[in-house]
């Protein structure tokens, strides 16, 4: 059964009741109306409100003629656009109160984060859709979130009530990356979030220009030693140039533990997502970033050049290498317009190229305006200052993606390959929504091949050559594999490439005959 990355229906109205272990939302579980006006009768919808729903189980259906099952046909047209589903067979229903005697029906929708761009229409649909029943006089639908958890370890207590990490990287300086950071992290706080950023450029840092916060300290507890971040306007910062001291000239292994210092003893509180605007380059200091916590995912920002994609292609290998899927690509200074004409002083193709070969399912354009680089520079983002102009919506629809591909990461079914040893060591393929959803097999020397990036140093030759210049073997196999979130997998052969193989070309490549079970 998949599950939806933003939202799940539930009644608020049995909270108060529900046991404190979490029920078994994974099992169908049918309910009748006496069931359901037993275990729901809030005193008022505002009082049900502000209730948890994280224990209650799901509902699949209702007995038949039942208005449960009436409520539960209307809430079937409501459909998941990422996976194509009504949210009923999804799993997403928990429980529902009707008030026969009122004509009155509550129910709440369950968003996995508050920040689903979807919320706003399914809580539009929901009332819509349940309003044309005949019998119904009010529909009170709830909107709520219960958002993973990360796994950083119980050690760093200050990441404990983080939900997800995104690292904001792009291994070249001056590409525009703390821009985006930071117009990313307010556009999701705008959009319900409760967000931080951590500003990991210690050399560098930008983020004392890029924002005016009242008291622009940090402060640290004597007794605890936990920082206490800057605030401004509502989101959660941290930065070196907050410290007083203004950048760092110290030696790597210091600024590597000086981050992880201002990582993990920093009070954060409840987050839903903590911004890291990493540093550029591939070295110790994003090694320790992406080793000391759980990174969920990371957005890559780029230029159109061919000179940026050659870094940020490191940078794409590197999280590859971590199994830190990458959701989205972000290309700064795309274009600017005169007179309605498209002019690009930077050539065109480093963003889409880092999407087609790595698979990242996201690429954003960015346009030359003086508005974004002047409000960088007076300390006010641009999505603060204009939230409704043409940039700050294309900030809307990165912040979006980033929410929709981070909830895709925790839910649903995730696409496996294997190793089959009885098929000579041929790549086993399950890809959901591929070959109607059965496995194939491609050899794991086409698979080698499908990097265009195989090339021996120096020089022009095809793919089919290992890094030393010889022949791929027939039978060659890797040495590690791992998939990366729900794009790629990451590949290490035995002649030490680290290859980044999007499912996409692994669907695209010549199959093996099915073998018999």
């Amino acid at each position: 059964m998949s599950a939806r990355p933003c939202v799940r229906v539930a009644s608020l109205a049995s909270v108060a009741r529900a046991s404190p272990r979490r029920a078994a939302a994974d099992k169908p579980v049918a309910v009748t109306r006496e069931r359901v006006l037993a275990r729901h009768a809030p005193a008022s919808a505002d009082a049900s409100a502000s209730a948890s729903t994280i224990d209650l189980p799901a509902i699949y259906s209702a007995p038949e003629g039942s208005r449960e099952a009436e409520v539960l046909a209307k809430l079937r047209r409501i459909i998941d656009p990422d996976f194509g589903e009504d949210i009923v067979n999804c799993g997403f229903v928990k429980a529902l109160n009707i008030d026969d005697a009122n004509g009155a029906v509550l129910f709440a929708i369950e968003l996995t984060t508050p920040a689903c761009p979807v919320k706003a229409e399914f809580e539009r649909q929901a009332k819509a859709f349940v309003m044309e029943l005949e019998w119904v006089r009010k529909v009170n639908v709830t909107m709520t979130a219960q958002p993973a958890r990360n796994n950083a370890p119980e050690t760093v207590e200050g990441l404990r009530r983080v939900s997800h990490i995104i690292a904001v990287s792009s291994c070249k300086g001056g590409v525009g990356k703390s821009t985006t950071a930071v117009n990313m992290a307010y556009t999701l706080a705008m959009m319900g979030a409760k967000v931080g950023i951590l500003d990991a450029d210690v050399y560098g840092p930008s983020l004392p220009t890029m924002i005016s916060p009242e008291v622009p300290v940090l402060q640290m507890n004597k007794e605890t030693g936990a920082i206490t971040p800057v605030e401004y306007e509502g989101v959660k910062v941290v930065s070196f140039g907050f410290a007083g001291q203004g950048s760092a000239i110290m030696r790597g292994p210091m600024v590597s533990g000086l981050i992880n210092q201002l990582l993990t003893t920093t009070d954060w509180g409840e987050l839903d997502y903590l911004i890291l605007d990493m540093p550029p380059g591939t070295g110790d200091i994003q090694l320790t970033l992406c080793q000391v916590v759980p990174i969920t995912a990371a957005v890559v920002v780029t230029t159109p050049q061919k000179l940026a994609f050659i870094d940020v292609e490191k940078g794409v290998r590197m999280f590859a290498k971590l199994a830190v899927p990458c959701v989205s690509v972000v290309e700064n200074m795309s274009y600017f317009e005169v007179d309605g004409v498209r002019h690009k002083p930077f050539g065109e193709g480093s963003g889409a190229a880092i999407c087609s070969q790595y698979g990242v399912p996201n690429l954003f354009k960015m346009p030359i305006v003086p508005e974004l680089s002047a409000c960088g520079d007076t300390g006010r983002p641009l999505v603060l200052r204009d939230p409704t102009c043409a940039t700050s919506s294309l900030y809307q629809e990165v912040a979006a993606s980033v929410v929709r591909e981070v909830s895709k990461l925790n839910s649903g079914k995730k696409p496996r390959v294997d190793i089959d040893p009885g098929y000579g060591g041929a790549f086993r393929v399950e890809i959901p929504g591929e070959n109607d959803g059965k496995a194939f097999w491609v050899s794991a020397k086409k698979v080698r091949m499908s990097d265009t990036s195989a090339r021996i140093k120096g020089s022009n030759e095809s793919p089919d050559r290992l890094m030393n210049g010889a022949p791929i073997p027939e039978d060659i196999a890797p040495i590690e594999m791992s998939v990366i979130g729900n794009y790629a997998m990451s590949i290490t052969w035995p002649d030490g490439l680290n290859q980044v193989a999007a499912f996409t070309t692994l669907a695209s490549l010549e199959r093996l005959p099915q073998r018999a079970s």
